[in-house]
């Protein structure tokens, strides 16, 4: 497939819907190479559907999609079961393999309104995720410590509302 470099259709991917990008320099440079990029999106299957907050990021994936690019969409089924700390003020509701199997059956259909599914590189979290042994989750514990996660803003949050 074709890498459209248009300088126009790059500033319109870049402004319209689009708050803040951290290094848009760079990220105009790549697109203006000519090399596909592969651009790499995660949901959580925690319901079963894609509500309008998601829909809006698919929109700006079919943007990068009509550009040429390579999107690389990540179902969370692993990270679901666990529940997230990411970016609230509560973990959410572990959910049961039969729960997000339920959730997922759907998705496919649901993101292919937004996105071509057939150029779409679909793949589960716990391809990798479920293959880490306790040794591995230690190793990576031990690169940081409780106190650095804590300052994290959404862990932080959370911590002053349990300990006033």
């Amino acid at each position: 497939m074709k890498i459209i470099t248009n300088s126009q259709k790059i500033h319109q991917l870049l402004t319209k819907g689009v708050e803040k990008i951290i290094e848009k320099r760079s990220l105009v440079k790549k697109l203006k190479s000519g090399k596909r990029l592969r651009i790499k999106h995660g949901i959580d299957p925690t319901g079963p559907k894609i509500h309008l907050g998601r829909a809006a990021q698919l929109w700006k994936l079919r943007a990068f999609q009509e550009l040429g690019h390579q999107i690389i969409l990540i179902i969370g089924d692993f990270t679901a079961q666990i529940g997230d700390a990411s970016d609230k003020l509560a973990m959410r509701r572990l959910l049961s393999e039969e729960e997000i199997k339920e959730n997922m059956k759907d998705y496919s259909r649901q993101i292919g309104k937004i996105l071509d599914m057939k150029k779409v590189e679909l793949h589960y979290n716990s391809e990798w995720l479920n293959k880490l042994t306790a040794k591995d989750l230690l190793s990576l514990s031990m690169k940081f410590t409780a106190q650095q996660m804590i300052q994290r803003r959404n862990f932080k949050e959370r911590w002053e509302l349990v300990n006033p």
